[in-house]
């Protein structure tokens, strides 16, 4: 079988219910999460030993469900029936995040991304996360989405600032802080 089918070589490709033009909001929407769903597949393909089998497995979790995400907003009908998307993904999510930080050092400044190259892909999966949930918001600002990907993509791009420094932590390299700025954080 082809992976081609020219249906789109005049810049219009198919969504749930119809076509649109390849730079409409919705294709900028989850054409954002297909992209944070690459950098979280290299992410993944970073964390080859036993010290990341716990967030490999989440990972790969959270890979399914923003096809999740682009499968709900691909609808031009919206059909609540048919959402994937639930409350119950971001509440696990905080689940996740409220472990990460028990395992991270208290945080005083704001953090930079790097350190580790681990760390470094995950806060591109940070922001690139943050992006897809602005243009998730702009398409919803136009047309009635499924506001649960609005809330999971906000508390995604948390999971990833937590997990970019568990991952400095259990890799045994320092956060870089932003030194510039006063100490912002306090218990």
């Amino acid at each position: 079988m082809a992976i081609y089918t020219r249906t789109g070589d005049r810049g219009e490709t198919s969504v749930i219910g119809g076509r649109v033009f390849k730079d409409d909001l919705r294709i900028e929407a989850y054409g954002t999460i297909d992209e944070l769903n690459g950098f979280v597949g290299q992410a993944r393909s970073m964390m080859g030993d036993e010290r990341f089998t716990d967030v490999r497995e989440q990972l790969l979790e959270i890979q399914h469900e923003l096809f999740d995400c682009g499968s709900d907003l691909a609808y031009v009908k919206q059909d609540q029936g048919k959402y994937k998307v639930t409350g119950a993904m971001a509440e696990r999510l905080e689940r996740w995040i409220d472990s990460l930080q028990a395992e991270n050092p208290p945080i005083e400044r704001f953090i930079l991304p790097g350190g580790s190259g681990l760390a470094s892909v995950l806060h591109i999966c940070r922001t690139v996360c943050r992006r897809a949930e602005r243009r998730t918001v702009t398409l919803g600002r136009s047309t009635d989405i499924n506001g649960e990907t609005v809330a999971y993509l906000n508390r995604l791009s948390d999971y990833f600032f937590a997990l970019a420094r568990t991952a400095n932590k259990r890799l045994g390299v320092a956060d870089v802080e932003y030194i510039r700025g006063a100490k912002v954080f306090r218990d």
